[in-house]
C-alpha cells in the first residue's frame, strides 16, 4: 500500500516527498478537496521537478456541486494546466453526477474521481466511473473530517466492495479521510494500492503544520506490516 500526503506549500511539499509515494495538492482549510490557487500549484510542480522528485502529483479542484459542471470543468482545466499528474475532483450520490462523470470522461486531463462516502457511496455511479478509461484511479474520502476516519463514516463491508469494483476494472485504488496510525491495520486488510493522509502527519489537525516525524512514523508503519498485527 502506497502513502499519498496531502500538502499545500512548497515547503511541506519538500517535506513530504522524503517520505511519501504520491504528492497531492490542496487546502485543508477549505474543506476535504479543498483547493489551493493555480499559482500556489504551478509553484509547488516546479520545485519538486526542479528537485527532480519522482513522485507523481495529484491536486483537487476545490468542493463544488456535481450541479456546476461548467464551473469545474474551468477549474479542472486550470489545474491541469499547472503540470500536475492527476485531477481529483469529489463525486457525491447527487442531482448531476452522472452527467459530470460523463463531462470528465472527456475533458482530457488524467482525472481522479473522489466519490464522498459519508453518506454512501452510490453503486450506479461507481460503475460508470469504473467503465470510463479515461480515469486511472478512483477514490473515497470523507467530507466530514470532524465526525471521525473513513472507517467511522463508512461500513468497512462496503470499503471492501469498493475496494474490489475499482480493482476489478483495472483501475488503481485509494482510501482517504482523516486517517490515522491506529487505522493502519484495517486499511491493510482493505488492501487500497494507496492511501491519503494529512491528519496522521500533521502537529494537531489536518490545518496544522505537517511534522516530519510523523511522516517517518507512517512511512516506516507502512514498510512493516508485519508490525502492524503485533499486540
Amino acid at each position: 500500500m502506497k502513502m499519498l500526503v496531502s500538502v499545500r506549500s512548497v515547503a511541506e511539499a519538500r517535506l513530504a516527498a522524503a517520505d511519501a509515494d504520491f504528492i497531492d495538492l490542496k487546502e485543508p482549510r477549505d474543506g476535504a478537496l479543498g483547493g489551493l490557487a493555480v499559482e500556489t500549484i504551478a509553484a509547488i510542480v516546479r520545485a519538486l521537478r526542479a528537485d527532480a522528485s519522482p513522485l507523481p502529483v495529484s491536486a483537487t479542484i476545490g468542493d463544488l456541486g456535481m450541479g456546476e459542471i461548467e464551473r469545474i470543468a474551468a477549474a479542472v482545466r486550470a489545474v491541469a494546466a499547472c503540470g500536475v499528474d492527476y485531477v481529483k475532483v469529489g463525486i457525491e450520490a447527487a442531482p448531476g453526477a452522472a452527467e459530470l462523470l460523463a463531462m470528465l470522461a472527456r475533458c482530457g486531463a488524467a482525472i481522479v474521481p473522489v466519490f464522498i462516502a459519508d453518506r454512501g457511496v452510490d453503486p450506479t455511479l461507481l460503475r460508470q466511473a469504473c467503465g470510463t478509461a479515461a480515469f486511472p484511479a478512483v477514490m473515497a474520502d470523507t467530507a466530514d473530517k470532524r465526525a471521525g476516519s473513513l472507517f467511522d463514516a463508512c461500513p468497512e463491508a462496503e470499503l471492501r466492495r469498493f475496494v474490489g469494483e475499482v480493482r476489478r476494472a483495472g483501475k488503481l485504488v485509494g482510501l482517504a479521510g482523516a486517517l490515522r496510525l491506529a487505522d493502519l491495520p484495517r486499511l491493510q486488510a482493505l488492501a487500497p494500492d494507496f492511501a491519503g493522509f494529512r491528519s496522521a502527519v500533521c502537529d494537531g489537525d489536518r490545518a496544522g503544520a505537517l511534522s516530519a516525524e510523523r511522516l517517518r512514523a507512517l512511512a516506516a508503519a507502512l514498510r512493516d506490516p508485519i508490525a502492524l498485527a503485533l499486540p
